[in-house]
């Protein structure tokens, strides 16, 4: 094609790579936040994991559906952002 080695890096070889680099980077976020909630509670660190913790053992609905919104919203957040650079990274997913 006459491209030259930055552009046929870019543009055929690390684009394609990244789907599964991005796809790893989701599962991981979203894995993250279950372990440090995890973590939290392990060593009584203040935050969102010992609130749900304590939401828990005392029984306190509320709280512990508001922990489990945020932490969903930020999951799906995540997966949105993921979907977004897949657009980005992909040609073949983007709107037409």
């Amino acid at each position: 094609k006459g491209l030259t080695e930055f552009k046929v890096i870019w543009k055929h070889a690390l684009r394609n790579s990244l789907i599964s680099v991005v796809t790893l980077g989701g599962i991981y976020i979203a894995i993250l936040i279950t372990l440090g909630i995890l973590v939290e509670v392990v060593f009584a660190w203040p935050g969102m994991g010992r609130l749900l913790f304590q939401g828990i053992v005392f029984r306190d609905f509320p709280v512990v559906q508001a922990v489990v919104m945020i932490s969903a919203a930020i999951v799906i957040t995540t997966s949105l952002m993921v979907d977004i650079a897949y657009a980005y990274l992909d040609p073949r997913i983007r709107l037409q």
